[in-house]
């Protein structure tokens, strides 16, 4: 049987067409469905996960479920100028930030596009947002203290670099404020600060901006806004984008301190994507997998060792708690994944102890590795004492005649509770925080009117400075508390304790 030429010829045009077809639909695709920021798309048949894809109106989208008849994606921005056959074209990317110092200072969303009204930002840098964590052997155990500048936290549970300790709490309970208060206290510690925004109301970031900028602390901060009015997808990469502007700075060798605010709102911004994309839903309505959103999110924060640039990323997630339930779904989550976690009480907090930490049930997993040897030599048995007054104050409460002992340690916790509060947005230095620990340690409160321990405080490290400069640098400078430098330090608060009262 003989094949006429002008058969063969229509075959290979046949082929030709087809072949042009499916170049066709696995580059670019057609909208088969539009609405809540979700898009269902015909064709894409090389698309990767997490690929960003352009829409029509330059609206990006990023690929979330491969199916095999079609290609569920999220939109980074409005769809309403999006219709059902529209062209959605693939970029080849997976979704990036840039990266590098030129995002020091500046506010930009979960794209890394500049959001603070200064130039676009110039970077010929950029990370996929999302990342495999560092591996145990390129890793270091956190032994260097990164200082919050709060007495209660520094000295009780302290934070390590290289840590991830979750800050937890009711709505209005001082987390965000003690989160700050630790960005403020990195000034001149060379260590680079990252805010991500999820799901904040836009003014609160404002605020935020401008407090730091107040205190000098922007120029070594960058923040990540994914504000409540932005997308469920803006909201879902925003921490992810953090983490990769931090690690390029880990990398080459430097510390970072990374603050998601909070981790609740991004579950809530998976969860919204997930169902809208019809997930299966499992407890609660999350996802599955929404526990490995958050760890393979932590993960990534790490103590590199020396051979990998020494460098590190300390994170401190936030989650927000209703009515101080720490048992639910998503806190159990994230306290699993953590190395410790500062817990928050309303009840505390509306007695006016700030920060409200919840000494008891708070908790760092590091422990002293992460603390200097003069923080280990004034708190030691802190937390055992303030334990003892929290449970004899439930008792002295009856009102019954106490015994001396009791009575002496009811005074000295109440004198060491009083010490332990701070203002917002005023960290002390940690051989300030040894001085006001030492003089509790060593009885120098007890003849101080409870009320007057702040006043005390405050007058006795300006006469420290004033005074005994020298003893302030050696305790600055070796960072451990010598037989001599002991003696020196007794010698100095006698002196003190006649001039203040």
């Amino acid at each position: 049987m003989k094949l006429r030429p002008e058969e063969i010829s229509k075959v290979i045009k046949d082929q030709i067409r087809k072949y042009d077809d499916e170049l066709e639909v696995s580059e670019s695709g057609t909208v088969i469905t539009i609405g809540d920021g979700i898009s269902l798309i015909h064709g894409l048949e090389k698309a990767m996960a997490g690929e960003l894809l352009l829409f029509p109106g330059d609206v990006y989208g990023m690929v979330f479920n491969l199916e095999e008849e079609h290609v569920g994606a999220v939109l980074m921005g409005s769809d309403s100028n999006i219709k059902e056959g529209d062209i959605v074209k693939r970029t080849g990317r997976i979704v990036e930030v840039p990266v590098g110092d030129a995002l020091l200072g500046r506010v930009v969303n979960a794209l890394g596009q500049a959001i603070d009204g200064g130039e676009e930002i110039k970077s010929d840098k950029f990370r996929n947002v999302e990342r495999v964590a560092p591996g145990v052997m390129t890793r270091k155990s956190v032994h260097q203290p990164l200082q919050t500048g709060l007495k209660c936290i520094d000295s009780m549970i302290p934070i390590g670099k290289g840590q991830r300790e979750l800050i937890i709490g009711d709505r209005e309970t001082g987390k965000t404020a003690i989160a700050i208060d630790t960005i403020l206290n990195q000034k001149g510690q060379n260590v680079k600060c990252i805010y991500v925004a999820i799901g904040q109301k836009a003014s609160t970031v404002a605020q935020i901006v401008e407090k730091l900028r107040a205190n000098d602390a922007l120029s070594y901060t960058t923040i990540v806004s994914s504000t409540a009015s932005d997308a469920a997808p803006l909201q879902y990469i925003a921490p992810y984008a953090g983490c990769a502007i931090g690690e390029e700075w880990m990398e080459n060798g430097e510390d970072v301190l990374i603050v998601y605010d909070d981790l609740s709102k991004h579950a809530v911004a998976y969860r919204t994507m997930s169902l809208l994309l019809k997930r299966p839903p499992g407890r609660e309505a999350y996802p599955g997998d929404v526990f490995y959103l958050h760890s393979r999110l932590l993960e990534r924060a790490a103590k590199l060792s020396d051979k990998y640039g020494a460098g590190s990323i300390t994170a401190l997630p936030i989650i927000e708690t209703q009515a101080g339930d720490i048992s639910a779904y998503i806190p159990t989550n994230v306290i699993s994944i953590t190395d410790g976690q500062i817990f928050l009480q309303t009840e505390l907090f509306n007695a006016g102890i700030r920060p409200a930490v919840d000494g008891g049930l708070s908790v760092s997993r590091v422990g002293g590795s992460a603390q200097t040897k003069a923080m280990k030599q004034v708190a030691g048995s802190l937390k055992l004492e303030l334990a003892q007054y929290t449970e004899l104050q439930a008792f002295a409460q009856f009102g019954s005649d106490l015994d001396p002992i009791t009575k002496a340690t009811l005074d000295h916790g109440a004198r060491l509770r009083e010490l332990l509060k701070q203002g917002q947005y005023s960290p002390l230095n940690v051989t300030e925080q040894v001085l006001s620990l030492f003089a509790a340690q060593q009885g120098y409160l007890k003849n101080v009117e409870v009320d007057q321990v702040k006043e005390y405080e405050k007058q006795m490290h300006m006469y420290m400075q004033q005074n005994h400069a020298d003893i302030v640098t050696v305790l600055h400078e070796t960072n451990i508390i010598s037989d001599e430098t002991k003696e020196q330090l007794k010698a100095a608060l006698d002196a003190f304790k006649k001039v203040f009262l």
